[in-house]
């Protein structure tokens, strides 16, 4: 293992680079990560609501789902309060814990997907060569359009509400792409 550090002072984290083999094919499963900052605002509500996605299409058993962050700031913590208000608005919930992403990530999941840009450079600088995922922003299969996916942590409820509305479109978009219908 080795450690290494985001050159972004203020966006300085640690990522410990464990070296594992794994894979979509090992398991027969697709899978998805979901990376965000701090790993509990965007990417355990996309977690969660993707899980939810693939139970009401009846393709859940196909899937391995996971979410973790970028930086080391919220490791261990269950996701924001306001983002598990959110969910539980609509009959969902969460027991994640926020974890960062991992080397072994880049070859355990099919697909990796970012919800911003600073995600997506601190995710591509940590990719190794070896990496057999796709690196993408999740918002690009938005069919509004909305490339990105703000961050709702220094704003009220409302941001979380325009978050699970964002990857409830985001993840339709996906799974529409993989199995060719809505």
């Amino acid at each position: 293992m080795r450690p290494l550090n985001f050159l972004q002072p203020a966006w300085r984290a640690t990522i410990v680079l464990n070296a594992g083999i794994g894979s979509m094919a090992a398991t027969g499963k697709r899978s998805v990560l979901f990376v965000c900052l701090g790993n509990i605002c965007r990417s355990p509500m996309a977690e969660a609501v993707f899980r939810s996605t693939v139970k009401q299409k009846g393709v859940e058993s196909e899937w391995k789902i996971d979410s973790a962050a970028t930086s080391t700031y919220e490791i261990g913590k269950l996701p924001d309060p306001r983002n598990l208000a959110c969910l539980k608005k609509r009959g969902l919930s969460s027991t994640h814990r926020a974890r960062q992403i991992t080397q072994e990530d880049f070859t355990k999941f099919e697909y990796i997907f970012g919800m911003d840009n600073s995600n997506m450079q601190n995710i591509n600088r940590v990719k190794p060569k070896n990496s057999t995922a796709k690196v993408e922003l999740f918002g690009s299969y938005d069919p509004k359009g909305q490339l990105i996916i703000e961050d709702p942590y220094y704003g009220g409820d409302e941001g979380f509400e325009e978050v699970f509305e964002q990857v409830t479109r985001c993840s339709e978009g996906f799974l529409k792409k993989i199995y060719g219908k809505p």
